[in-house]
């Protein structure tokens, strides 16, 4: 058992396609509604509700700054998790394929960007590194929708996030 160090990568849809679905602008289906006012950027992400009395609910979640260091993943299994952040700021994804310290992967979200988490995949709650506000459409319904796994003492995951986290769009205008 050791502390494993993770160099965030930047999320893009194929790198993240085994667990949801990125929430973006740039590449999504789009056309014209309004008489030409408004343009609608469709159906980017599939919200999953499974179980009794499931439905899809839409929430704000606060974000505050914690240490970068993974100690556990969580899961929901009746439902995907949809991240879409409201502030500038880059923000960092986390995911594994197994609820193990052998198998998280990082990523660096620009603050334009969004995450979907399908039900059942594994990921560390809400990760930033300055105050943010999230809009998030999940699942609310009568089973019980959050598994938590600690890693075992001695183990996890350091997160290297080496740029400046001030920076809106990520280490393309970040300075170390």
């Amino acid at each position: 058992m050791s502390i494993r160090v993770v160099q965030p990568a930047a999320l893009t849809a194929e790198a993240f396609a085994p667990f949801g679905e990125v929430l973006q602008v740039d590449g999504a289906h789009a056309f014209e509604i309004n008489h030409g006012y408004t343009t609608r950027v469709h159906n980017l992400c599939d919200i999953q509700t499974l179980g009794n009395g499931a439905k899809a609910i839409v929430s704000f979640f606060l974000g505050r700054p914690r240490p970068l260091t993974i100690r556990m993943v969580e899961c929901h299994p009746y439902g995907s998790q949809a991240f879409m952040p409201l502030d500038p700021y880059p923000w960092l994804v986390v995911v594994a394929s197994t609820p193990t310290s052998d198998d998280v992967r990082a990523f660096w979200a620009r603050g334009d960007q969004g995450v979907n988490y399908h039900a059942g995949v594994w990921h560390h709650p809400l990760l930033v590194t300055q105050p943010q506000r999230f809009l998030v459409i999940d699942r609310h319904g009568q089973e019980a929708n959050c598994d938590e796994v600690f890693f075992d003492s001695g183990s996890g995951v350091d997160l290297h996030w080496p740029f400046n986290s001030s920076s809106k769009n990520g280490p393309e205008d970040m300075h170390v």
